[in-house]
């Protein structure tokens, strides 16, 4: 036998009762420890604020089921997350119902970090990075990039060695920069000269 699936319209009048269980609401009240006294007019508020809070997001929900190629009757979880998604003023839930993700996506993303963490460039890594060479004791302390020239190989800088600096922010992240200067480091052991 079929549930019954008819939606309970919203009231049109006022009654005095809630359709919330309002000491119920009362327990979850005194769970906050912020709250010492509530009255029962506050919470009586609280309560009806909620039953409207509640009615406005499965309203919301309701239109994102419409909106399928395939329209439903029921809600489901993603609709709410569509919802939470598309409304701006549903913004602050986005932590507590979050869009679901496949495991397919799941997987890639485990792949790509396990990648980054055991140091394996990836291509975009590896065409983001452009040679430079330190700067030569400049006021700000910033770098400078190189110049390149005739034959297309980086000037050599004062020790000896050409740094290596990723241009493009987007295409890897800051740690990624930071290990792979800390290896470049220790490859090239050698003596670096203090004097300036």
């Amino acid at each position: 036998m079929p549930y019954n699936t008819t939606a309970i319209p919203p009231r049109k009048e006022v009654t005095g009762q809630t359709q919330l269980p309002l000491t119920r609401v009362k327990k979850i009240i005194a769970v906050d420890p912020d709250i010492t006294v509530c009255s029962n007019n506050a919470a009586f508020v609280i309560t009806l604020a909620t039953e409207m809070f509640v009615q406005y997001l499965t309203g919301e929900a309701q239109n994102m089921t419409k909106l399928e190629r395939k329209p439903r009757r029921n809600i489901q979880y993603k609709d709410m997350a569509n919802a939470v998604t598309h409304q701006d003023n549903l913004e602050f839930l986005e932590d507590i119902i979050p869009k679901t993700t496949s495991y397919k996506e799941i997987k890639a993303k485990a792949a790509a970090a396990r990648a980054r963490v055991s140091g394996e460039k990836t291509a975009a890594a590896a065409a983001a990075v452009e040679d430079e060479r330190p700067t030569d004791g400049a006021p700000n302390g910033k770098r400078q990039k190189s110049i390149m020239n005739g034959n297309g190989a980086p000037p050599p800088a004062a020790n000896g060695f050409t740094r290596v600096r990723v241009l493009s922010s987007d295409a890897v992240d800051p740690n990624d920069q930071l290990e792979m200067e800390m290896r470049q480091a220790q490859e090239q052991d050698g003596d670096v000269s203090m004097t300036g």
